[in-house]
């Protein structure tokens, strides 16, 4: 899981972005045609600087963006259409049971401190977290791991408490750190295609290429992530050309003055990242199923993603986006329907409507959104009041402590259905057959079982209205035609700089 601001992950083939260098110094050539500049600066607009570069001590969605496959690796990468593939991983295999894997390491890997890449670092990197203090978005995932071994430098062994058919994809997450590097909030030791260059905070973050990588070059010499307050700034800064990318439009008004200009390119790629109104389902009155769905019903999510996103963006119903393997259309169920949410509620004892507070997060879309979710339900008697609280205020009260009626979160990764299954977690859903349906995915043996028990997870949840998915967010990119090789879909908040070429 991680919450706040989508944000863009990509990873493009070898073969796809196969280079030809020419012998003109600072330019190559493509193999599609074209030169760039292999010494280029590429400066990238964001709005999601990293509260700290430590992924496991609350550094948020900016550090995965700026640092996830730029200067840190895992075992495995995500690729674009939600894909494992091998990455430190030389090679490995699980035991028949499935409560064992053991993996060799790649030779001839170093950090950016010079050290040898070795399984005590792995060791290192998979307890970092898991350990107490850790706000890993995987840690629960992983909790799984029973024991780590390591029989020789390039050979680790994790010994599973269970089965879990989920294990090799979760260890994309984990980045692979130099188990004697210090200072992680502000610094770095990773094994990527760049080092950290510079952190201003609050202006920009850069990113310079490591000139002993194991792997390919980078495509550019380097990239400044570029930090701004809103939507608006960020884009004078690409009109300016201040910026050569923006990571994630999140102004759709302003989309036009870029459609019509030949330097510029919208992208309209996939998202996964859903706008939730989560219900505290444990606490009153939204214990009550009916209560939920006539909430779910009261509220026109089309009407709200229009006034949002115009025409992006997609209605979904549900935690699951149509890039997960269980993804089923389920916009129908509890669909916008203001009698059926009155009688709902008549049903459940609140004819007269009742009254909650919403926590909403004070920066886009959640402030609107917010109004709009109050204007709707004032028409079936209920009466929202909006408390605009901060993300670090929404974290310790809403995250952590649970001190909430009903909240706006974003919801960014793939495959974050499964949290319906944890009875524990903020939003106090507690079925119990679909946390056995969740357990019993976990450990299913093939993956169309694991495909089908999500899928009934998926539809009980949706009708159950454990939360009500407002819509899925789009993705759109926009850049300056100078540039080739950026990411283009919003898959769990990455975005890798590293294929990213510009034009002499």
């Amino acid at each position: 899981m991680r919450l706040n601001k989508p944000a863009l992950y990509a990873a493009a083939t070898t073969a796809t972005l196969a280079l030809v260098l020419t012998a003109c110094g600072g330019s190559a050539t493509s193999a599609s045609g074209g030169t760039w500049d292999k010494n280029a600066t590429v400066n990238i607009g964001s709005l999601y600087e990293p509260q700290n570069l430590d992924n496991t001590a609350g550094g948020g969605q900016g550090v995965t963006e700026a640092l996830n496959g730029n200067v840190y690796e895992g075992l495995f990468r995500l690729t674009d259409d939600g894909k494992v593939d091998k990455l430190l991983a030389k090679d490995y295999k699980a035991s028949p049971d499935g409560l064992t894997y053991t993996f060799t390491l790649r030779d001839g890997v170093k950090f950016h401190s010079g050290k040898e890449l070795t399984s005590a670092d792995v060791k290192y990197s998979l307890e970092k977290v898991l350990a107490d203090d850790s706000q890993s978005a995987r840690k629960s995932n992983l909790e799984v791991v029973k024991d780590i071994a390591t029989p020789d430098a390039h050979t680790v062994k994790v010994t599973l408490s269970q089965r879990s058919i989920s294990f090799v994809y979760n260890l994309s997450y984990v980045w692979i750190i130099n188990s004697q590097a210090k200072n992680l909030k502000t610094g770095e030791d990773g094994t990527g295609p760049y080092t950290l260059g510079k952190w201003t905070r609050g202006s920009a973050l850069s990113l310079n290429r490591f000139a002993g990588y194991w792997g390919d070059a980078a495509a550019n010499k380097q990239v400044v992530f570029h930090y701004f307050k809103d939507a608006t700034a960020l884009n004078n800064a690409l009109l300016t050309n201040a910026v050569d990318v923006v990571t994630s439009e999140q102004s759709p008004d302003a989309l036009d003055q870029f459609k019509s200009n030949q330097n510029y390119k919208v992208n309209d790629g996939d998202s996964t990242t859903k706008l939730l109104l989560a219900f505290n389902d444990k606490a009153k009155p939204f214990t009550d199923v009916k209560v939920r769905q006539a909430v779910s019903a009261a509220i026109d999510d089309k009407k709200l993603l229009e006034s949002v996103w115009g025409g992006y963006g997609k209605l979904i119903g549900s935690m699951v986006p149509p890039t997960d393997p269980w993804y089923e259309d389920l916009t129908k169920v509890n669909a916008y329907d203001v009698t059926k949410a009155k009688q709902l509620l008549a049903e459940a004892g609140y004819a007269k409507g009742f009254s909650f507070t919403l926590d909403t997060p004070n920066y886009d879309p959640h402030p609107t959104a917010a109004t709009f979710v109050k204007a709707q339900l004032a028409k079936v008697g209920i009466d929202v009041k909006i408390n605009t609280i901060t993300p670090d205020e929404w974290y310790t009260k809403v995250y952590k402590n649970h001190d909430f009626t009903a909240t706006l979160q974003e919801h960014v990764n793939d495959r974050d259905l499964v949290w319906y299954g944890n009875p524990d977690f903020y939003w106090g859903y507690d079925n119990k057959q679909v946390t056995k349906w969740v357990a019993q995915a976990e450990e299913a043996t093939t993956t169309a079982q694991q495909t089908d028990l999500l899928k009934k997870v998926n539809r009980q949840t949706a009708e159950d209205a454990a939360s009500d998915w407002l819509y899925l967010y789009p993705q759109i990119v926009v850049a300056s035609t100078k540039l080739s090789g950026y990411p283009l879909n919003g898959l769990n908040s990455q975005f890798y700089a590293f294929d990213i070429k510009k034009k002499d």
